[in-house]
């Protein structure tokens, strides 16, 4: 009977939203953007008011409520400037604005969404994301890149066939015309970790992790396990302050594979793992540190932890890729061993000293140890 009710509510809300809603639900979209995800498809010109969007249903495949404004990239009046390095035009959720979208999933699993979001005035500008009843709150004051490129992944479990996708400003600023630029949105499906073969630890490599937008990147940044408790990186823990950043081969240079880490707020920014093991065995854990070669440079000095033991590896980075293999022999005490990295301090680029940067963590692996 609930079965019943249920596939009747969603032949009725299917039948209604491609009546009047241009924000009908999208076919299975899996891996890559959401319908008019870049918002270059914009409003028609009779449902704006300059920058201001009239109308809930005006904005193609969305909804919005409250003050949303479409903008296009460049500068602005008042003497902001707005970069949108991913395309020409963004969306500003104002005081209180949000937009919203239905994206049919497959219940049961975990997907990640990629998107574009900063400040536009230098205030506590909060970012609030929600889907399948879960919410975060993103603070965004913090800019990562200079170039208006900071990207983020949040990762939720599918409760239904449908979720509601929803990018909210709770409205903390003091000023009501600020408030954060969104753009790029794409969502994947977190596919289950393989078993590793010959190493202990899961995604030891981190080949698995957020969509990673092919034409322009600065990486994604990771939340806090406090803001999402999903990680986009399966099997691990953003367990920091801070969050860390996922940088592919296209854009970066990482020691192997497609995929690293970058730990871009030094002691704020951590990632962990427990792994299974048997008391009183001992362990080889060993793992890669360069450089991204994104002019980041000077010493770098990544701490390991595996249980009671750890290492300081340093790297002198040029700023110009590169690595180099660092290892940990220890022993285990119990059934479970957390692993840990972070870096011992803060670095910026050569060329720009607002842009945070770190060394990249890569090829994690521990083995037995006769």
């Amino acid at each position: 009977m609930a079965s019943s009710i249920h596939s009747f509510l969603l032949v009725v809300l299917l039948i209604c939203c491609s009546g009047f809603l241009s924000c009908s639900i999208n076919a299975f979209t899996l891996d890559g953007p959401l319908p008019n995800g870049n918002f270059e498809e914009g409003p028609k010109p009779e449902n704006m008011k300059k920058t201001v969007i009239k109308g809930k249903y005006s904005l193609p495949k969305w909804v919005k409520k409250g003050l949303v404004e479409y903008i296009s990239g460049g500068p602005q009046p008042g003497g902001f400037y707005f970069p949108v390095p991913r395309g020409i035009h963004a969306i500003r959720l104002g005081n209180e604005g949000s937009i919203y979208q239905y994206v049919r999933v497959n219940k049961g699993s975990y997907y990640s969404l990629t998107f574009s979001a900063t400040r536009t005035c230098a205030l506590d500008e909060v970012l609030r994301v929600s889907a399948s009843k879960v919410t975060a709150d993103l603070p965004i004051q913090t800019v990562y890149s200079s170039n208006g490129g900071d990207t983020y992944a949040w990762a939720f479990k599918a409760d239904s066939d449908i979720v509601k996708v929803t990018f909210h400003n709770p409205g903390m600023e003091e000023d009501p015309n600020c408030g954060p630029l969104l753009d790029a949105i794409a969502i994947k499906e977190m596919m289950p970790i393989p078993k590793p073969i010959g190493n202990l630890v899961k995604n030891g490599d981190f080949e698995i992790g957020p969509l990673v937008f092919k034409n322009f990147s600065t990486g994604v940044l990771l939340l806090p396990h406090s803001m999402d408790s999903i990680s986009p990186l399966p099997g691990w823990i953003i367990e920091s302050l801070k969050p860390v950043k996922y940088i592919d081969s296209k854009h970066f240079s990482v020691p192997s594979g497609f995929a690293a880490i970058e730990l871009i707020s030094g002691r704020e920014s951590a990632i962990a793992q427990i792994i299974r093991t048997k008391p009183n065995k001992f362990y080889l854990l060993t793992f890669k540190i360069g450089d991204s070669e994104n002019g980041c440079h000077g010493s770098f000095l990544v701490e390991a932890y595996a249980g009671l033991e750890n290492v300081k590896a340093e790297y002198n980075s040029k700023g110009k890729g590169g690595f180099i293999t660092a290892s940990l022999r220890f022993q285990a005490k119990s059934t479970r061993t957390r692993l840990t990295f972070w870096s011992s301090f803060y670095h910026t680029r050569v060329d720009d000293v607002t842009h945070m940067c770190g060394p990249v963590l890569d090829d994690v692996r521990v083995v037995p140890f006769h």
